[in-house]
């Protein structure tokens, strides 16, 4: 990594929005799913024994924009929804959390994603989705918000957003405009294989944009998965296998155990914030959503490593406020209870 090389990003971005308010000169824009998780009314059941469903809004980019909102950020969503009662309820929790929806579309022919989560005894959880198509696989690249896309100091997505045509296109239409306008491009594979044609094919999607990221963050499943079963615990499988040379962060999420994140410059853990765990849906974008936040207002921390420390233990104190609630959107944390449960007196 060149010595000023984050500072001169800084630079070109900032010299790019000159003249436009804090807020906007640190959006994060998040591109990708929004949906409906049915989470059991109890813990611990099959989708068969579960007595009731309650209704929680979700999606991984979706929960990522409105955490950083909460968090106090500035945020903003591109992606399609049903024109359909749920897809307006979708939009509106976007309009409460503050988030700018003015990327968002509604498909009158396809309807909003559904997606069944059960929550195991350990509190850990399975899936069952109903896509046929759903209305966020059906977004064009016609569709796309350019002047949110320009705008943006972090771009972040996901890979569910690469499953199927037209959104294939239109996600990589979006990662292209970003980065030419300057953004910081965030990965966060998200692996999800029972939407995938096959584990082969989710493979090959999620590495084919791999070296194009700046910053990806990365659970240990998920690394087994990808290197075909390497010992997500070592340094050189992460190092040789999935740092790639334009990569300026890589976070590896250990659950409660907390984080590894290996830049060119250094490498390190932070440990994780211990609470009782009532349901995991939503703590990793918790914790994407913590560390973007810190990151859209820093992008120095990518060099200093006692910044970038304090920053990745707030996205993990992000992750364990929101694993003491169900629900992903729900339980996502504002910085008030994030300080206080890592015993910081809010700013």
């Amino acid at each position: 990594m060149a010595p000023n090389h984050n500072t001169d990003d800084s630079k070109d971005h900032a010299s790019k929005l000159k003249g436009r308010s804090k807020d906007d000169i640190s959006l994060v824009v998040c591109f990708g799913e929004m949906l409906i998780d049915f989470v059991p009314t109890v813990g611990g059941v099959s989708l068969a024994e579960a007595p009731a469903f309650k209704k929680a809004p979700g999606g991984a980019p979706a929960n990522v924009a409105v955490c950083i909102s909460r968090l106090g950020g500035s945020s903003a969503f591109i992606g399609k929804l049903g024109d359909d009662d749920f897809g307006y309820m979708l939009a509106d929790i976007l309009k409460q959390n503050n988030v700018n929806h003015s990327g968002v579309r509604f498909d009158p022919s396809a309807r909003t994603a559904l997606a069944f989560v059960t929550l195991r005894a350990d509190g850990e959880r399975e899936f069952l989705f109903f896509r046929h198509p759903s209305a966020d696989m059906l977004l064009h690249e016609s569709e796309l918000d350019m002047n949110l896309l320009k705008q943006a100091r972090i771009f972040h997505y996901g890979s569910i957003s690469l499953i199927a045509e037209p959104c294939r296109s239109a996600h990589l239409a979006a990662m292209r405009i970003a980065k030419s306008s300057g953004s910081i491009l965030s990965y966060d594979p998200n692996l999800r294989l029972a939407l995938w044609p096959s584990p082969e094919d989710a493979r090959k999607g999620i590495m084919s944009i791999w070296e194009q990221a700046d910053v990806i963050k990365i659970s240990e499943e998920e690394i087994t998965f990808l290197t075909g079963g390497d010992d997500p615990n070592d340094d050189n499988v992460v190092l040789k296998k999935l740092f790639h040379p334009n990569l300026k962060l890589l976070v590896v999420t250990e659950g409660s155990e907390g984080c590894r994140y290996y830049t060119k410059e250094f490498k390190g853990r932070v440990a994780g914030v211990k609470v009782k765990p009532v349901d995991t849906t939503g703590a990793g974008d918790a914790f994407v959503g913590g560390i973007l936040s810190c990151l859209a207002s820093d992008l120095c921390l990518l060099k200093d490593e006692k910044r970038l420390r304090d920053a990745l233990l707030f996205a993990n104190g992000c992750g364990a406020v929101t694993v003491t609630e169900r629900g992903a959107i729900p339980a996502l944390p504002t910085k008030e209870a994030v300080l206080k449960l890592l015993g910081k007196v809010p700013a």
